[in-house]
């Protein structure tokens, strides 16, 4: 067990550094949304796990429709199918992790 939280802490300290501000940045959108009402005032990091299955597959999608499927996709795999739904449940929360995505892109290049 206690490797296996090793290899998380490591996976998530490499994510971070890939991706620098944008990971906080879609971490805080994920917080401030909280679409499974786990979100309380002190534990800011609890979409964390999220947001490390999320950004990788950013580089894939081709518009905030796109990030919605992926988002719903990483909800019913994290929290279960009950979080499913429309992908539409998912645009708000998509659109702003979209326009994070695109922004950071632009500063990379």
């Amino acid at each position: 067990m206690s490797n296996e939280r090793e290899n998380i802490k490591r996976d998530r300290a490499l994510l971070k550094e890939r991706y620098g501000s944008l990971f906080e940045e879609v971490s805080a959108i994920l917080f401030e949304e909280d679409l499974v009402g786990i979100a309380f005032e002190t534990n800011t990091d609890e979409y964390e796990p999220e947001v490390g299955t999320i950004l990788p597959k950013l580089g894939h999608a081709c518009s905030s429709t796109d990030v919605a499927e992926i988002v719903r996709e990483e909800f019913i795999r994290w929290f279960g199918p009950e979080y499913g739904g429309e992908s539409e449940t998912y645009l708000p929360v998509a659109e702003r992790i979209w326009d994070a995505w695109r922004v950071f892109n632009q500063t990379k290049a």
